[in-house]
């Protein structure tokens, strides 16, 4: 279990972020085009898995525009945002923002994600929902890189994440 706070007050996460070196597990989500995929899927890619509790906060859709900005000068690389926004909501807000180089992913039917990658919020307001993370996977999934950041209400360390895709 990890602690992290929400606007100064803790709250905690159902586990821990995958160990730097692991190998990441397997997870089926759904796009916004209502299709399931599984982390195999992106085989041979590295992989931004850009995690957040939801598009309508305003440092959740401030990630995903820039992860957007980034992913296209990121070789064989695709940037995953995930959260348990349904598919609808990733694809309104994607497309009014114009944002066409990351993929949205939600748990909408099945319902492990959060507990493999440790990052379910399981108390306070936001319970239920997925904590503010990133995760970095090469192409054979082994995690390159993992934060899980401390406060909900402030972005993650957007230089630190793409240095280890350098």
């Amino acid at each position: 279990m990890a602690e992290i706070k929400l606007k100064g007050n803790p709250i905690h996460t159902v586990g821990a972020l995958p160990a730097k070196g692991a190998k990441a597990q397997d997870f089926q989500l759904t796009k916004t085009d209502l299709s399931d995929v599984s982390l195999a899927d992106f085989s041979g890619k590295r992989k931004v898995l850009n995690i957040f509790p939801s598009l309508d906060t305003a440092v959740c859709a401030a990630s995903v525009r820039r992860f957007n900005a980034e992913a296209e000068k990121i070789s064989n690389t695709v940037v995953l945002c995930i959260s348990m926004d349904l598919p609808f909501a990733h694809k309104r807000f994607c497309t009014t923002e114009g944002l066409e180089k990351v993929i949205s992913l939600s748990e909408m039917r099945v319902r492990e994600f959060g507990e493999k990658y440790g990052v379910r919020i399981v108390d306070g307001p936001m319970k239920g929902l997925f904590s503010r993370a990133v995760i970095i996977l090469d192409e054979q999934n082994n995690v390159l890189y993992t934060e899980q950041v401390p406060e909900i209400t402030i972005e993650p360390d957007y230089d630190q994440a793409l240095k280890s895709l350098r």
